[in-house]
């Protein structure tokens, strides 16, 4: 039964682009300035997020700076209290450059990505409207009105509606791999804790070794 059906869509299909080829042919290459328009927007979003990923790694940068700096000023009127402080966010501030400067590369790499798909679309839309030109002017010169161009360009925009959906599912969020038990997360935060206080120990203990040569 469903061969049954399918095989009768497809014939009316055949009679719709046999009835009305150049119209079929132009709603074709209307998909495809859809699929380059959508493309497009998808772009535009992955540029605006480099831009903000690239401002904020810029500000982590220059607060760390500044923080050094306030760390010296703390050791020399004997604070090691508001130095400890500093270094907990200079530390804090370490933990999020790599993950901005991760965000920045998977965006540049889908960005170059995407600007290869918008030229192969466009690549493929000339090619479609050439195609159209022949068809028109080989129906102007027989007056038959036969081609095989519809066909063709279906097929044309079915593969590349198939790869504009890949090149959209990689780019989704990877599933959760679950959480951890109450008791594991709580020991793991202990120990993070202790890691942290040790780091911000040696990083003072540092500093002063460095303002006492």
């Amino acid at each position: 039964m469903g061969r049954i059906i399918s095989g009768s869509f497809n014939a009316l299909l055949d009679t719709v682009e046999d009835a009305a080829p150049e119209a079929m042919m132009e709603q074709a290459i209307r998909e495809v300035d859809d699929a380059i328009e959508d493309v497009r927007a998808e772009l535009g979003k992955i540029i605006a997020a480099k831009h903000v990923a690239n401002k904020k790694l810029a500000d982590k940068n220059a607060q760390h700076d500044d923080l050094s700096s306030k760390i010296e000023i703390a050791l020399t009127e004997k604070r090691e209290d508001l130095a400890e402080a500093a270094i907990a966010q200079q530390l804090d501030i370490e933990a999020q450059l790599p993950v901005l400067e991760q965000t920045i590369a998977d965006a540049s790499e889908n960005e170059k990505e995407l600007e290869g798909y918008i030229a192969a679309l466009q690549a493929k839309k000339r090619e479609m409207a050439e195609e159209l030109k022949a068809f028109r002017e080989a129906k102007a010169a027989s007056q038959t009105g036969q081609t095989g161009g519809p066909s063709a360009a279906q097929a044309d925009i079915s593969k590349a509606t198939k790869a504009f959906d890949r090149i959209m599912e990689r780019q989704g969020i990877p599933p959760s791999k679950g959480a951890a038990s109450a008791k594991t997360a709580a020991q793991m935060q202990e120990l993070e804790q202790l890691s942290q206080n040790n780091r911000i120990k040696e990083r003072l203990t540092a500093i002063k070794s460095r303002l006492e040569e």
